[in-house]
């Protein structure tokens, strides 16, 4: 699991991935600086770290270095969930109340979600018994419908 990226980090990640195509120090310097005063040899030092971690992958253009991630903001939201989940005493107690932290259109998202990983579930997984594995509503742990939120 990788660590969370820091501030800088992120702020550099978060244009890659939304311009989603390879990018230069350059193109990022003059975005961020939009923003904040910020020195050429700190982007790039920040890009060297995100390649040497494994954000972003590099090639060689001309006399600079393009980069491009190597997976999407998606997946690492994913995995800093799945880590901090993964931590707990008590999954279902984290999960509840992660759950009751979100709001209804958060939720939507999640039910959205839950049926898009129940309909692409491989047919060989086995069906929960009666009463197990569904909560009021018949939805995964209980998450009711969306008429009972």
């Amino acid at each position: 699991m990788p660590r969370p990226l820091g501030d800088l980090e992120d702020a550099v990640m978060t244009r890659v991935w939304q311009w989603n195509r390879p990018v230069t120090v350059r193109e990022v310097l003059e975005d961020l600086q939009r923003e904040r005063p910020i020195a050429y040899t700190t982007v790039m030092t920040v890009m060297d770290n995100l390649h040497q971690k494994g954000w972003v992958r590099r090639e060689v253009s001309g006399r600079a270095y393009r980069y491009t991630a190597v997976s999407t903001r998606a997946a690492y939201s994913a995995a800093l969930m799945n880590e901090a989940w993964s931590k707990s005493d008590n999954p279902a107690a984290a999960l509840v109340a992660f759950f009751g932290m979100m709001s209804a259109e958060q939720r939507q998202f999640l039910q959205d979600a839950i049926r898009i990983v129940q309909r692409d579930a491989p047919e060989s997984a086995p069906a929960p018994e009666e009463g197990e594995g569904a909560g009021e509503g018949g939805e995964p742990g209980g998450l009711g419908s969306a008429e009972g939120r």
